[in-house]
């Protein structure tokens, strides 16, 4: 049997599981969101977003969650930080170049049709 002060231990380990969970069910939102924002200024799938975000938070050393907020922001208050600002187009790019294109499909098929073989 768990005496008291076991039990008191249990239920401050139990306390710091759910803080950690409430933080990351909070950042997930804050992420989802600013993938939301990447794809439509950059007309990019939910995939691509992702990689942008990672990509920005990679390149410019600011954490991937601040990088997300400030973007969320962006809408609002159409203020972003400088370093994410110059950052975001290059990002944008560096991503559709990865999946094939200035329309981010895989070999551009889907945006420019099928590739024609050419001679020489």
């Amino acid at each position: 049997m768990i005496d008291n002060d076991g039990q008191a231990e249990r239920l401050a380990v139990l306390q710091q599981e759910v803080e950690q969970l409430r933080r990351a069910v909070h950042s997930h939102a804050l992420i989802d969101q600013a993938i939301g924002v990447v794809m439509t200024v950059g007309g990019l799938r939910p995939e691509q977003g992702w990689e942008v975000l990672r990509h920005i938070s990679q390149h410019t050393n600011v954490k991937l969650r601040e990088v997300a907020r400030c973007l969320v922001r962006w809408p609002s208050t159409r203020q972003l930080p400088e370093v994410v600002r110059r950052a975001l187009p290059r990002a944008v790019e560096h991503v559709r170049r990865l999946d094939g294109g200035p329309g981010g499909e895989r070999g551009g098929e889907e945006a420019t049709g099928p590739r024609q073989e050419h001679p020489g």
